[in-house]
């Protein structure tokens, strides 16, 4: 089973692909620069839900996952990960430690009322929420040493106590915020490939303190779990596969 992984920015990429020690392969596809590292497929799209999504949908739709050759192991993507540095709710996702979205939640993703803040999902359209596959989300969760629980995607990074609060009361299962997993599971909806979303925190989510991030280590989080990742998923097979 091949894996493609979408993060926003190179930084984040290059975390993932230095967990395998051979480096990774450049491959130019349309939209998107892949970096070819053991199963995985790994593209920074961007910041924010529509570059991810973009550059999610484009990589799944070129074929990419099945063009590494006879012998290779290559096929069509099987799973489709969200990865990448976040914030995390304090106390329970402190800096340093690694989240896995038991739930994939657009937490600004509605209208403004007198009322409050209503989703989408409440305005009788859309969607708010992914689940990625719960045996998945447990045994990665496992071999990473990671948290579950649920990653908010924001378009406006929190910054402030109040706003920090707000979201852990309307979401409060959540346990970390970034910017990019609801884009990359609405592209992977579409193309009805199941999604991940594994984020390494590096900062808490309130009250914006630079000298408090703690960037170089989520990095070097990110690139631990992602080493520990390719027996689960190779041990692991799409519901699909399960009932052939």
């Amino acid at each position: 089973m091949r894996v493609l992984v979408v993060t926003a920015v190179p930084v984040e990429r290059d975390a993932v692909t230095r967990a395998f020690t051979d480096g990774p392969q450049i491959l130019d596809v349309p939209g998107a620069e892949l970096h070819r590292a053991g199963a995985f497929d790994v593209v920074a799209g961007g910041a924010g839900p529509a570059s991810a999504a973009a550059a999610a949908a484009f990589a799944l739709a070129s074929g990419a996952g099945a063009e590494a050759g006879p012998g290779t192991g290559a096929g069509p993507y099987g799973l489709v990960v969200s990865a990448g540095i976040g914030g995390g709710f304090a106390p329970d996702a402190p800096v340093g430690s690694l989240v896995v979205a038991s739930g994939i939640v657009a937490a600004d993703l509605g209208a403004e009322t007198p009322d409050g803040f209503v989703p989408v999902t409440d305005l009788g359209f859309g969607r708010e929420r992914f689940v990625p596959p719960p045996d998945l989300v447990r045994d990665v969760a496992a071999a990473v040493g990671a948290l579950t629980g649920e990653v908010l995607t924001v378009s406006t990074v929190t910054g402030s106590a109040g706003r920090a609060t707000a979201l852990r009361t309307a979401h409060p299962h959540a346990v970390a915020e970034a910017m990019e997993g609801f884009g990359v599971a609405e592209a992977a909806e579409r193309l009805r490939v199941p999604v991940l979303e594994i984020r390494a925190v590096s900062n808490a989510v309130g009250p914006r303190d630079r000298n408090a991030w703690r960037i170089g280590d989520a990095l070097a989080a990110l690139t631990e779990a992602f080493g520990k990742l390719t027996p689960v998923l190779e041990g692991w097979t799409t519901p699909h596969d399960r009932h052939r």
